[in-house]
């Protein structure tokens, strides 16, 4: 049978309903993550419920490798491939403004695009504000990072940068939530519930207890994935909370960066580079050796992509806190705020937002769950 992820998004809902009208049907797998019990709570399945499915999938492969009816089999069920390629298509559908939403068919592409043309934004405007010296003159001390490129401009960037990206991912939140279901009351019990699931990652522990793990290679369990999913996850955590920290200082106790050391911003932005980086590199490990049969080849370029570019913000970054008293600081500034104005640019159109979208589902799995005990 041939996969929907080489014929578009409107085969891949046909193929996705037609698999989870079997699925629901045999229901052989209804313990193996929060897909199934959910799928089982509907009787038919509206474009919206398989939005809604298809981001509550974490893609562990499980129902795959103890499918009777995965391929060969006539029936042809793949539904970690299908879901994915679904996806895909959500991120596109509810990506705003619109026209931005063509992003995702090369995104691959377009991350290596548009990294490349904010390395050049960074490095035009420190010529530019510095001009060509500055950039290679050794400086250190409070405001020397100031001296490479104004406060007000690094402010500005990322203020605007961070507004529109608010502004869009919020309008595709909006649109997801009401496709998935509509104005649901929210109160405390499911969130909280939906949190704890977020920040464990509970989903890639895989089917049953979660204690076997993903089925990343074969019909083999393994936590791996999950653990460097963990790493990435709080290591740009990490790396969030050593800026606001930054900013916390400079605003209100009038420290200049760059900080000493052993400062809080600095020891969380280091431990915070050192976790993406290792987790963007063993998760681009993962998908190397992961068995093709029920991944979907069509996201691997954003993917792939994706991971790179936190790796490199990372690596940069690190290279940066290395060699900040040196010639090479002013380069490796503009080029670190190139990455990071880039990939800021790029959340709303990347493989970034399934944290989002993700999130969502859990949070209306567990407003659905009827008895709290139903998935422990």
């Amino acid at each position: 049978m041939r996969s929907p992820e080489f014929d578009g998004p409107a085969a891949a809902l046909r193929d996705a309903r037609r698999e989870l009208e079997i699925c629901n049907a045999c229901r052989y797998c209804e313990g193996f993550c929060a897909v199934f019990p959910a799928m089982m709570r509907r009787r038919t399945f509206g474009d919206g419920d398989i939005a809604y499915l298809a981001n509550l999938c974490h893609d562990c492969k499980g129902c795959f490798h103890a499918c009777q009816y995965a391929p060969p089999h006539p029936f042809g069920v793949n539904l970690p491939q299908t879901l994915s390629t679904v996806r895909r298509a959500t991120y596109e559908q509810y990506a705003w403004p619109a026209p931005l939403a063509a992003l995702f068919h090369r995104n691959g592409v377009v991350v290596c695009a548009i990294a490349a043309l904010g390395i050049a934004l960074g490095l035009i405007v420190t010529l530019v504000l510095a001009g060509a010296d500055v950039m290679t003159l050794p400086r250190s001390g409070p405001g020397s990072f100031y001296a490479v490129i104004p406060w007000g401009v690094m402010v500005g960037l990322a203020g605007t940068a961070s507004v529109f990206v608010a502004i869009a991912l919020s309008a595709g939140a909006v649109r997801f939530w009401r496709d998935t279901g509509g104005g649901t009351a929210v109160s405390a019990q499911p969130v909280g519930r939906a949190v704890r699931e977020v920040l464990t990652l509970r989903y890639l522990g895989g089917g049953h207890d979660g204690a076997d793990g993903c089925n990343d290679t074969g019909e083999s369990f393994s936590q791996t994935r999950r653990v460097f999913h963990h790493v990435l996850f709080y290591g740009f955590a990490l790396c969030f909370a050593a800026t606001c920290v930054a900013a916390f200082e400079d605003h209100f106790l009038g420290l200049v960066a760059p900080y000493p050391a052993l400062s809080a911003p600095v020891l969380l932005g280091l431990c915070g580079g050192i976790g993406m980086l290792a987790g963007s590199a063993g998760l681009i490990w993962i998908k190397v050796i992961t068995d093709p049969a029920p991944t979907a080849k069509a996201v691997l370029g954003a993917d792939y992509a994706l991971l790179g570019l936190l790796a490199a913000i990372a690596a940069n970054g690190l290279l940066l806190l290395a060699l900040r008293e040196s010639a090479a600081m002013g380069v490796l500034l503009a080029i670190h705020l190139g990455l990071v104005l880039a990939f800021f640019v790029l959340v709303p159109y990347s493989k970034m937002v399934h944290g989002l979208y993700r999130s969502l589902a859990l949070l209306r799995n567990a407003i659905e769950s009827r008895n709290p005990q139903e998935e422990a």
